[in-house]
């Protein structure tokens, strides 16, 4: 599938990568990246709606959708990584600063992106997902058995593959069912895309999670240990869950970031899909800070 109206390329990025990317409209450039179990599908809606004024780039992530996915060599799958590729597609397309917002998996790459390369990322946007240090610290007891598929696929190679590649479907769909609280906001012959590019994926997807559990942590500790901040204007769009698990997510984004508007929506966990209208205007007010 594809999002109407969209250009689809295959890009060169960091290490030999090539992405799968879609990309429309014209004027200042944004690129949007998708989280877990979908693709770049995910921002159709938003990016139609941006597509109006803006450049809007919207990668499949390395070893998601149709983008390649290298074997793991430890670092393959590290944010620091996966956040050069996202830098060296909008260099192709001719842009040394941008606008950039993430969902997930997408918003570690994107908050990775914007510690790593300060004088490139011009605005960011982080969609429901805290920074990966702070995941780990603040997930707990019970309430964390609603992330048990973090401490699966943090586990060596091997058994997480092979309990999830038996049953792709099942473990991929629960979480497009569970992390929804619209019905309608996945259609069918969206959600079978999705199922059918994780399950041709679960290896490396295996491999993203794997990285977040260890060389991400590093990365994080490191800039933290160095006072590192994010610099830009920063939107954290997140639902509802804060308070639930126990602690001041607020507060957690604040330690990372000089200029942050923190806000909740009313939606499940796929903002983007549940809640588009919500996700355009939050952006759109980004891109208006100085």
């Amino acid at each position: 599938m594809r999002i109407t109206g969209f250009d689809y390329q295959r890009v060169p990025a960091a290490d030999g990568v090539a992405l799968n990317v879609a990309v429309g409209g014209s004027g200042s450039p944004i690129v949007l990246l998708h989280g877990f179990p979908e693709t770049h599908l995910m921002w159709r809606h938003v990016a139609a709606d941006l597509a109006a004024d803006h450049t809007v780039i919207c990668p499949d992530l390395r070893g998601y959708g149709e983008s390649d996915k290298p074997e793991d060599t430890g670092e393959t799958y590290s944010k620091r990584s996966m956040a050069a590729d996202v830098v060296a597609v909008a260099k192709a397309f001719g842009h040394d600063r941008f606008a950039l917002a993430g969902h997930d998996r997408g918003a570690l790459v994107a908050l990775r992106a914007g510690l790593d390369h300060p004088g490139v990322v011009s605005h960011l946007a982080i969609l429901d997902v805290l920074p990966t240090l702070d995941m780990w610290d603040v997930l707990h007891g019970a309430t964390a058995a609603v992330a048990f598929h973090l401490y699966l696929m943090a586990q060596p190679p091997g058994l997480p593959e092979q309990l999830i590649g038996a049953a792709p479907d099942a473990f991929f769909g629960h979480f497009l069912d569970a992390w929804t609280q619209r019905g309608d906001a996945i259609p069918a012959d969206v959600r079978a895309a999705y199922l059918e590019a994780s399950r041709n994926a679960v290896t490396s997807i295996v491999a993203d999670y794997r990285a977040s559990a260890g060389i991400d942590v590093e990365h994080d500790k490191a800039d933290r240990e160095a006072g590192n901040r994010l610099a830009m204007p920063l939107t954290v769009l997140q639902q509802d869950w804060g308070a639930a698990l126990g602690y001041d997510a607020v507060a957690l984004w604040r330690a990372w970031a000089t200029d942050l508007d923190h806000r909740t929506v009313t939606a499940g966990h796929f903002l983007a899909e549940e809640a588009p209208s919500d996700v355009v205007k939050a952006l759109r007010n980004l891109l208006t800070r100085q």
